[in-house]
C-alpha cells in the first residue's frame, strides 16, 4: 500500500518537494489531465512528480487487476517537462510490477501502433494533447485499440486516491529503437499519390512536425512545411486544429502557396484539421461525411459513428443511403467513439473534434492524424476531377458553428450541464420554444442536443478535459440562424453564474 496523495499543497515548499500531490479533478472520463505549471505562472499546479509517481504505481496496479500481462508502452509529447513526468510515470510502473517499453518523443498514434509493433497489451501515452503549456496528462488502455473508459477511470481514481497501489517484482525498463521508424513506414505503406497535389502540412510547432512533413512525401505530395520546427513555446498560438487562429493561419498558407489542401494537426498528432483549396475550413464533421461518402460505394452497408457535437447531415445523406450506410450518434470523446466503432463493427468513427478512427481494413482503429489526411488524400485521388473544394460544395448544405467553450469550473460544470439539460427538457415537454421555434427532439446521451422545427439543433455539454462547457450550434437554413440559435443558448447560460467567459463567440 502507497500513502494516499494530498489534494493540495504549497509550490517551493517542503512538504511540495517530498510528498505527492494529485488533486482529484485531473481524472476524466477516459483519460487525465492536470494543470502541472510551468516558470513563470502564479497558478498553484494541481501535480507534482512524486504525484505522478504515485499515478504510475495505480496503474500498474490496474493492470495487474486486468489480467493483462504486465507491459506497457510509454512515449512523451513535446513540452519542457514532458519527459519528467514520463520518467516519473515509469518509476511507479516498475515499482508496481510492471515491464516499461519506453519509445520516447512520440505522437499518440506512434504510441498506438507500439502496441501492435511490440505485441504489448498496454499504453500510457504523457501528453496535455492541445492544451496549453503548463498542462500535462495521461492517455492509457489496456486493450488495444481501446483506451480507458470511464470505469477504467474511476478504478484508477480509487486505487491512486485511496492509496491501494502495491508494489510487486518483475518491474523492468526497455529502450525501445526504430518504433518511430516502422511508424513512419507503416502509415505510408501502400500509398502511392499520382495525382500531383500540393499539402500545407500545420503542425503548430508540436510533435506531428517531427512526423507529418516526412510521412506526407512519402505518400507522394508536394509538402509546404508550416511551424513544423519543434518548440514547446509554441510561438504563434497552440497547436490544437480546432482553434481559429491555426485555421486561419493554414488558410493564408494555402492561398498564398496555390495549395490544394491544407492538413493540420495537433500537439499529440491525433486529430487532423483541414482547409481546403480555396481557403475555406472545413470542420471535421463535415470532413467524416466526404470520407463516409467516398467510402460507401467501396465499403456498402457500413455503418458509421458520430459523435452528438457532429452535423446532422449524415442522417440524411443520400449517398450515404444510397449505399445502405448507417449513422449511430454517441457520445463526444476519443475513448468513448473509439469503443463504439469497435463494438458496432462500424468501418470508421468521427468526432467534431478532428479525431477519426479509421478501422480494418482502412486503419487500425485508434485516433491517428496521419491515417486521417492519408484517407483525404487517398479520397482527392479517387476523384481526380475534383478539388476538395469541389467535394465540399457537393455536400448538402448546412452552417455550423465551431467548438465554443465557455468557462465552467470542473467542480460545478457537471451539475450545471445536469441543471440546463433538465430546464431544456422541461421546456421541450411543455410546448415551449428557443430562438422562436418549438423543440422537435432532445438527446441527452452527452448533455443535451435539442433539435428545432426546421432542422437547427443547438449542443451544450460538458467538457471531459478542461474546465468548461462546450457548445456546438448548426443550421440548415443560414449563418444567421446559427447566430439566433447560439444567443438563445447564451441566454440560458446567463442564468448560470457559474459559467464564464467564451473562448470565442460567432
Amino acid at each position: 500500500m502507497t500513502i494516499k496523495p494530498h489534494a493540495s499543497l504549497a509550490p517551493n515548499s517542503w512538504a511540495f518537494e517530498n510528498e505527492a500531490l494529485i488533486k482529484p479533478t485531473g481524472f476524466r472520463e477516459y483519460d487525465a489531465r492536470w494543470w502541472f505549471g510551468h516558470p513563470g505562472s502564479d497558478v498553484a499546479p494541481d501535480l507534482n512528480l512524486y504525484g505522478v509517481q504515485t499515478l504510475g504505481m495505480g496503474l500498474g496496479t490496474l493492470i495487474h487487476e486486468l489480467g493483462v500481462a504486465p507491459k506497457i508502452v510509454v512515449g512523451h509529447d513535446f513540452r519542457s517537462y514532458s519527459l519528467s513526468v514520463k520518467l516519473a510515470l515509469e518509476v511507479g510502473l516498475m515499482a508496481a510490477g510492471v515491464e516499461v517499453h519506453d519509445i520516447g518523443l512520440a505522437l499518440s498514434p506512434v504510441a498506438y501502433y507500439a502496441q501492435f509493433d511490440l505485441d504489448i497489451p498496454c499504453v500510457a501515452m504523457v501528453t496535455a494533447s492541445h492544451n496549453s503549456n503548463g498542462w500535462t496528462g495521461v492517455k492509457m488502455g489496456a486493450n488495444r485499440p481501446l483506451t480507458f473508459g470511464p470505469d477504467e477511470m474511476s478504478r484508477l481514481k480509487e486505487i491512486v486516491l485511496s492509496g491501494e497501489a502495491k508494489t510487486r517484482s518483475g518491474g523492468g525498463y526497455v529502450r525501445q529503437a526504430g518504433v518511430t521508424e516502422r511508424y513512419l513506414a507503416d502509415v505510408a505503406e501502400d500509398v502511392a499519390i499520382s495525382r500531383p497535389l500540393k499539402v500545407v502540412a500545420a503542425c503548430g510547432n508540436g510533435t506531428a512536425g517531427a512526423f507529418a512533413p516526412q510521412a506526407l512525401r512519402a505518400m507522394g505530395v508536394e509538402v509546404v512545411e508550416m511551424d513544423c520546427e519543434l518548440d514547446h513555446t509554441f510561438p504563434r498560438y497552440n497547436p490544437n486544429p480546432e482553434d481559429m487562429k491555426m485555421l486561419h493561419a493554414m488558410r493564408d498558407a494555402v492561398l498564398e502557396h496555390g495549395a490544394d489542401v491544407g492538413l493540420g494537426f495537433d500537439g499529440d498528432g491525433d486529430r487532423c484539421g483541414v482547409i481546403d483549396n480555396e481557403g475555406e475550413e472545413i470542420f471535421a464533421d463535415k470532413i467524416g461525411l466526404m470520407l463516409a461518402r467516398d467510402l460507401a460505394p467501396l465499403h456498402p452497408g457500413s455503418t458509421f459513428v458520430v459523435d452528438v457535437k457532429s452535423t446532422g447531415l449524415f442522417s440524411i445523406d443520400p449517398i450515404l443511403a444510397e449505399h445502405g450506410c448507417k449513422t449511430d450518434y454517441y457520445k463526444t470523446g476519443h475513448s468513448y467513439i473509439k469503443r463504439r466503432s469497435k463494438d458496432l463493427g462500424a468501418l470508421a468513427g468521427f468526432e467534431k473534434s478532428g479525431h477519426f478512427f479509421l478501422q480494418p481494413p482502412i486503419g487500425r482503429g485508434y485516433d491517428d492524424g496521419l491515417v486521417a489526411a492519408r484517407a483525404v488524400l487517398q479520397m482527392l485521388e479517387r476523384n481526380p476531377d475534383k478539388s476538395m473544394a469541389d467535394l465540399r460544395r457537393a455536400l448538402p448544405v448546412s452552417f455550423g458553428s465551431p467548438t465554443m467553450s465557455p468557462a465552467c469550473a470542473d467542480e460545478e460544470k457537471y451539475s450545471v450541464v445536469e441543471k440546463i439539460v433538465a430546464e431544456v427538457s422541461d421546456l421541450a415537454a411543455a410546448g415551449g420554444k428557443l430562438a422562436g421555434r418549438s423543440i422537435v427532439d432532445v438527446n441527452t446521451v452527452n448533455g443535451v442536443r435539442f433539435t428545432l422545427e426546421g432542422g437547427a439543433w443547438g449542443l451544450v455539454r460538458a467538457s471531459s478535459n478542461t474546465p468548461n462547457l462546450v457548445v456546438v450550434v448548426e443550421s440548415p437554413a443560414s449563418q444567421d440562424d446559427v447566430a439566433s440559435v447560439f444567443h438563445a443558448i447564451e441566454g440560458i447560460l446567463a442564468r448560470y453564474p457559474d459559467v464564464g467567459e467564451f473562448d470565442q463567440k460567432l
